[in-house]
């Protein structure tokens, strides 16, 4: 027989706090009928400014199925907690979380930019993205280099073995999810495997919450000037030089009340 729920959830603090966000966002996006292409990353929406669409997608999910898939999946890698021993741990976990949020969320854009821009493969303008498979699939990569005997568990009864579990999960969730993010999802082990071998490292509880800080100006701001959210605190004046060339973007006449099904071009991808 196995702990209870209620010592499993001290064990793994950090990972039930993820699951608690992830869960009262996709409750509050049901009850106030937010559509994905409120919260979604596109790299249309990228170039006009939206940088706060690299949080909000990480952290939304489009159906009980997703999120309970993503969420299922992150429970059995939150076992990262309780490898202290191997200079993992509680820190190590909210610290690199922190780092695959934004670095997939901007190799996924740049993902795009070469497909659209190298490829001319324009399909790819209005992609948008949701879901915290990228987070996921960084932290599945990152347990089978640091801990190849670890097992993958989903929904209580599929048991992987964390080592082939990256690339197994790639291609089932591109194979069972039409929809499934292949470019997101691949982003995830990118960044994994930077993370655990070193390319990507270095980070303290300074380095942290300085990064955090970083974000959440820029979030704000980005919010602010995007015209996402009305935030009558914030005043952001233009500097504009006449002598130079001025380049501006046009917003959709719909704006931020445009929902799922007046989006006839557009295609969503879950990640």
């Amino acid at each position: 027989m196995g702990k209870p729920l209620f010592y499993e959830i001290l064990e793994k603090p950090a990972t039930s706090c993820m699951i608690g966000i992830c869960s009262m966002i996709w409750f509050y996006i049901q009850k106030k009928n937010i559509g994905y292409s409120h919260v979604g990353l596109s790299y249309e929406t990228a170039v006009e400014g939206h940088y706060w669409r690299i949080i909000t997608s990480a952290f939304s999910h489009i159906s009980v199925i997703h999120l309970v898939f993503n969420m299922s999946a992150l429970w059995s890698l939150g076992v990262v907690e309780q490898l202290g021993h191997l200079g993992l741990g509680v820190e190590y976990y909210l610290q690199y979380t922190l780092v695959l949020v934004i670095v997939s969320g901007v190799l996924v854009l740049a993902m795009y930019h070469l497909l659209i821009q190298r490829f001319k493969l324009e399909y790819f303008r209005r992609v948008t993205a949701v879901g915290y498979s990228c987070v996921v699939f960084g932290w599945m990569t990152i347990l089978s280099v640091k801990q190849p005997s670890s097992k993958l568990d989903l929904f209580g009864f599929l048991s992987l073995p964390i080592s082939f579990a990256p690339f197994e999960s790639l291609i089932f969730t591109s194979i069972i999810v039409p929809q499934a993010s292949f470019l997101g999802h691949l982003s995830g082990i990118v960044v994994g495997y930077a993370i655990a071998w070193g390319l990507i490292h270095g980070m303290s509880n300074y380095w942290a919450l300085s990064l955090l800080g970083w974000i959440l100006l820029v979030f704000v701001f980005s919010l602010k000037r995007s015209g996402a959210l009305d935030l009558s605190f914030l005043e952001i004046e233009s500097v504009t030089d006449p002598s130079l060339p001025s380049v501006r973007f046009l917003a959709s006449s719909t704006g931020r009340t445009l929902q799922m099904s007046a989006l006839p071009n557009g295609n969503v991808e879950i990640v």
